[in-house]
């Protein structure tokens, strides 16, 4: 089978690769696909940008005490075991392949139905820590900001939202509230192939003194993504 000149297909499997839901001698096959093809691992990266970050908001979910006694004697665990740390990893980990199943499973041959926005970045830190996630609506016009990891607010101060392009001035698209969020409408400039970076800068409160760009230090940047 000769998936090259079948986009559609490649993108589909991709897809499905990233959640888990290729199995068996099909994912074997894709795997030694990708060995030799860079496009098509390049091709699964992205789908890795769009859905990863989903899962930090789904709720980590505690099993019923019989599930959890079945696990324990499958897996030859101790009883005293920490329970907590186990499914902390391994629940959020499910999670996040149910809820990147769900979006494979309305996987049409030319796009990707569900969620509204159509573009996405996390920004991380100097470690490359994910610490913010932004999610743009272009059609509606609405960019909204959640955190990830730990993006603390020090009293006083305040988080700004920036557009970075090739040339001129970075544009701030919103002053982030003190819980590191914020839902704003979204600005002309926060968007487009000129736009190579978004950065999130700490400013005194209520935002930066200066309308051509941050005053204070860059903590978190990353590029916009498609979405779909």
């Amino acid at each position: 089978m000769n998936i090259r000149g079948n986009e559609a297909l490649r993108d589909r499997l991709a897809a499905e690769y990233v959640t888990g839901t290729l199995r068996g001698g099909a994912r074997r096959r894709f795997e030694a696909w990708m060995y030799s093809d860079a496009a098509l691992r390049t091709l699964v990266r992205e789908w890795e940008g769009r859905l990863l970050p989903m899962h930090e908001f789904v709720r980590a979910q505690e099993p019923s005490p019989h599930i959890w006694r079945n696990i324990e004697t499958r897996l030859h665990l101790k009883p005293e075991r920490s329970r907590w740390h186990f499914w902390r990893g391994f629940g959020l980990g499910m999670a996040s392949a149910a809820v990147a199943a769900a979006l494979v499973a309305t996987i049409g041959l030319q796009q990707v139905r569900g969620p509204s926005y159509d573009l996405v970045a996390t920004l991380t830190d100097q470690q490359a820590q994910p610490a913010l996630l932004v999610k743009a609506d272009t059609r509606k016009r609405v960019l909204q900001v959640h955190t990830v990891g730990a993006a603390a607010v020090p009293e006083g101060r305040s988080l700004q939202l920036w557009a970075i392009p090739k040339a001129g001035s970075p544009r701030s698209l919103g002053v982030l509230g003190a819980d590191g969020r914020g839902t704003f409408a979204l600005a002309a400039g926060g968007v487009g192939g000129d736009v190579v970076l978004l950065a999130i800068s700490l400013e005194p409160l209520g935002g930066s003194p200066d309308p051509n760009g941050p005053t204070g230090p860059v903590l978190y940047k990353g590029p916009w993504l498609k979405a779909m």
